[in-house]
């Protein structure tokens, strides 16, 4: 049986150690690289091309639902797995959106998780079975016609400006993080705040977190 590589994309050291040494004992799966945010994640996963990545949703400087998006722009045929402390269906539904083959929830069982690497590396999908059972309902709703509304659509450069004001930066801090003008981060904002109808700060602080781009504990100077 060919060897099954993973990349863990995790920003909690205690968490992505914990998911290495688990890995570690199962026969036919190996780690072969760690990243502690989704640049990083990007970088390790051209570097490396896993077989499999084990993605954290929410992490500080560029999320998973980005780093996954940006993924799989370079590399279509990798296989990511985003993982949560949070069932939240807007979580799911945005992981979906962004490519992903599967969502855990961090409590999921060792077994779980083995067998969900295993299966999205054959060219299946795999959602924790809490996450299942909520998509199934979702799918029940919508075709009762009692959907919600559309997901909005924002660029990959708008996902990194809404995430940065959303961690406090001020637009001249964004700028030098992405590497782009003052001005231009002023114009992501002003179109991020047209797009989803938001017009102060706080609230779009209010929608990263609920939209699982951020932690409720990383913003904590905005109420």
């Amino acid at each position: 049986m060919k060897t099954i590589t993973i990349l863990l994309v995790e920003d909690h050291t205690i968490v992505r150690e914990g998911f290495r040494k688990m890995l570690e004992l199962e026969t036919g799966l190996e780690v072969v690289g760690e990243a502690q945010n989704g640049r990083e994640g990007i970088a390790l996963a051209e570097k490396l091309k896993p077989a499999v990545i084990l993605m954290d949703v929410a992490m500080p400087l560029l999320n998973g639902l980005e780093a996954t998006r940006q993924i799989l722009k370079n590399l279509p045929a990798a296989k990511i797995i985003m993982l949560s402390a949070h069932s939240d269906y807007a979580y799911v539904q945005n992981a979906i959106e962004a490519g992903a083959a599967g969502f855990l929830l961090k409590q999921t069982s060792t077994h779980d998780v083995c067998r969900a690497i295993r299966e999205v590396a054959a060219g299946k999908t795999f959602f924790s079975p809490a996450i299942a059972r909520q998509l199934h309902h979702q799918k029940t709703v919508n075709r009762e016609g009692l959907a919600g509304k559309q997901s909005v659509q924002l660029t990959s450069r708008e996902m990194e400006v809404l995430q940065l004001i959303a961690e406090g930066k001020a637009n001249k801090e964004t700028a030098s993080e992405l590497g782009i003008a003052i001005k231009t981060v002023e114009k992501h904002r002003e179109h991020l705040m047209q797009k989803l109808n938001i017009h102060d700060t706080a609230s779009l602080t209010r929608y990263a977190i609920s939209a699982g781009i951020i932690e409720s504990s990383v913003q904590l100077t905005i109420v």
